[in-house]
């Protein structure tokens, strides 16, 4: 009957409806439902559970599951949204399994509510659902997901510290931090980390030496992967004999330690100790992979060792049956280059089976013209630079330049100049008092 009800009566219902505002004004309208059979209306049942559970939740409730019809979609997510922010968001979650058992299929509106009177009701799908947001890369809904839990562990201050150093915003992981020591929440192993990796972020010696202050005050073990960040830390912060302090003293090392090690030293210009730690680690046993013949590789580049970049590469190949990538003939190239050896860069750029992408080509333009001396180039190979980078431009013209072809040299600074491309300056950062 009340299906069939006249849209006068109908809007004057729902209008008795938005002025209610006790319950009593609840129960008389209730009261007019069954007399009149407007309980089986859907709209007025909405209208009316959307009021109501403003007024009394638990009374809204009764009248849910006192219906003689099964309640429209938009009455489900009107009481599963009213438990979710309650003390007892549980009810929210039964509520979504009785919907799933009705014929009705949940919306793009009742996930949002379900969730969250999930990630409210219990920590562990709260840490999920911020490891979740924060792996989408979507910060701002994380950092929401944590401001709602209201039972934070250890391990939710630790993801949202993580979030902010994985999208590149470590200043906000040292901010969380303080919070946590406020919250009286003691970081564990993987927070440290962490905040570790957003101090290198920052190069900010200062916090990191806090942080390995705490490490040492409250004997924490110092894991690998704690060590690792520790030393990788000092040695991006400049400092790398506390680096290799930190990694002497690491009760376990493994394959990924030794190797940030080895590209510790060879960055900080000691490739012979670079050398060194990369032999020692084949004789303890760890087969070095791929990423740890790059690391050699670059190591023995910056130091012009020809012949051990040459026996490192034949290594990686024959014994270790490593497949070469373009970073390690990148390597190659580069060492070759560097060491004025042209023709024998260029025949590895010719014959590797890989395309060689725009670094290795201008890692070897710019050797041809330290060296003054260029071989017969290839224009299709030349064209896999990229056309829109003006430093690209001004190097190949200085090579056609030593190799006196001055027409192709004017003809590609003129397109340059018709592009509006300049090659912009490089530069430095440097730390002056703090």
């Amino acid at each position: 009957m009340g299906m069939f009800c006249d849209n006068a009566t109908v809007l004057k219902t729902l209008n008795l409806i938005h002025r209610s505002t006790t319950l009593c004004h609840l129960l008389q309208l209730h009261s007019l439902f069954l007399k009149s059979s407007l309980h089986h209306h859907p709209n007025i049942i909405s209208h009316f559970l959307l009021s109501s559970s403003y007024i009394s939740l638990s009374y809204s409730n009764s009248f849910f599951h006192s219906l003689p019809i099964i309640p429209p979609l938009f009455a489900w997510n009107t009481i599963i949204r009213a438990f979710s922010n309650t003390p007892t968001p549980l009810q929210s979650l039964y509520l979504f399994r009785q919907l799933q058992s009705s014929r009705l299929s949940p919306n793009n509106f009742t996930y949002p509510f379900v969730l969250k009177a999930g990630f409210r009701s219990d920590r562990y799908i709260g840490n999920a659902l911020l490891n979740f947001y924060s792996d989408c890369g979507e910060i701002g809904f994380a950092r929401k997901v944590f401001d709602e839990m209201s039972d934070r562990d250890v391990v939710s201050w630790s993801s949202m510290i993580a979030a902010y150093v994985g999208s590149n915003t470590p200043l906000e992981s040292l901010n969380v931090f303080q919070e946590m020591r406020v919250d009286n929440v003691q970081p564990n192993s993987v927070t440290l980390v962490s905040l570790l990796s957003a101090c290198t972020k920052m190069i900010n010696l200062c916090a990191g030496e806090s942080i390995h202050s705490y490490i040492i005050r409250n004997h924490i073990e110092m894991s690998v992967e704690l060590g690792t960040a520790l030393f990788e830390m000092y040695s991006k912060c400049g400092q790398i004999e506390k680096a290799l302090l930190v990694f002497d003293l690491m009760p376990e090392k493994n394959l990924q330690s030794c190797t940030i090690m080895i590209s510790a030293l060879a960055n900080h210009g000691r490739e012979k100790d670079a050398i060194s730690l990369f032999n020692r680690l084949e004789n303890m046993g760890v087969q070095p992979d791929s990423l740890s013949f790059s690391v050699i590789l670059s190591a023995c580049s910056h130091m012009g060792l020809v012949y051990e970049g040459k026996m490192y590469f034949d290594k990686m190949v024959r014994l270790y049956n490593i497949k070469p990538t373009v970073e390690h003939y990148g390597c190659m190239v580069d060492l070759l280059g560097r060491a004025g050896l042209i023709q024998e860069a260029y025949d590895i750029i010719k014959n590797m089976p890989l395309e060689p992408n725009a670094v290795i080509l201008r890692s070897f333009l710019g050797a041809c013209q330290n060296h003054g001396w260029v071989p017969s180039l290839d224009a299709d190979l030349m064209s896999k630079l990229e056309s829109e980078l003006g430093a690209n431009y001004v190097l190949t013209a200085n090579v056609f330049s030593v190799h006196s072809s001055w027409k192709e040299a004017s003809d590609l600074r003129l397109a340059m100049k018709r592009k509006g491309l300049k090659k912009l300056p490089g530069c430095s950062w440097l730390e002056v008092q703090n």
